[in-house]
């Protein structure tokens, strides 16, 4: 059970390190709002996994894997990182976007940075093709070997990995903020909504590579 547990976490880190669209909006909600910002972030992510392996468990690992459901998640998830990140440019340009010195959150804003945790992470199709047949084969090898308490053990392994990752990026972010001006933090911001857009399209053009 500890070696399945560390397997899931090194597999996990494999993952959460790479950079990506959650790791962006990571990157720019620290700034913005402070520290939590990793981990409601996380926990928006993990509750989509959690979800991802009851689906899978259900036998809908398939459906994940087929063209019309990887195009259809491209085109979607594509269209909300652009928006996402061209909201972030125009509030960069504008000087709208603002770095909050107190940490305080009401509930409402938690709900938001949790939901866009899971959202993001829906966003991509990478993401959820990975679920799909890579994580589908580490389940299967969980339950195999300890039932349902062996998927159980691999999920906490995995999300461990991920709330690592990301409150250590978050703290690291929100230690520094206060020593950023104005302009600089504009300029930050309008190059991560920037990358978000990058990898908006990106997906968008993949997700078109389906219908040839």
């Amino acid at each position: 059970m500890i070696f399945l547990f560390f397997s899931a976490l090194t597999v996990g880190f494999s993952g959460a390190m790479m950079p990506g669209s959650l790791l962006t909006y990571t990157i720019q909600q620290s700034l913005k709002t402070g520290a939590r910002a990793g981990i409601l972030i996380s926990v928006g992510h993990a509750v989509l996994e959690l979800g991802l392996i009851f689906l899978i468990i259900l036998g809908l690992g398939a459906v994940l894997q087929s063209d019309i459901a990887q195009a259809v998640i491209g085109l979607a998830g594509g269209a909300l990182l652009i928006v996402m990140g061209i909201q972030m440019v125009f509030g960069a340009v504008r000087g709208t976007v603002r770095i909050q010195a107190e940490d305080g959150q009401s509930n409402a804003r938690n709900y938001k940075l949790a939901l866009s945790g899971a959202l993001i992470s829906a966003a991509n199709p990478y993401f959820l093709l990975w679920w799909a047949v890579i994580g589908l084969g580490f389940i299967m090898k969980s339950y195999a070997a300890l039932g349902l308490g062996g998927v159980a053990v691999y999920y906490f392994g995995h999300i461990t990995a991920d709330f690592i990752w990301y409150v250590s990026i978050s703290a690291l972010i929100a230690k520094t903020r206060n020593f950023i001006k104005e302009k600089p933090y504009r300029i930050l911001i309008g190059s991560l909504g920037g990358l978000l857009v990058y990898f908006g399209v990106t997906f968008i053009v993949g997700a078109f590579a389906y219908f040839n």
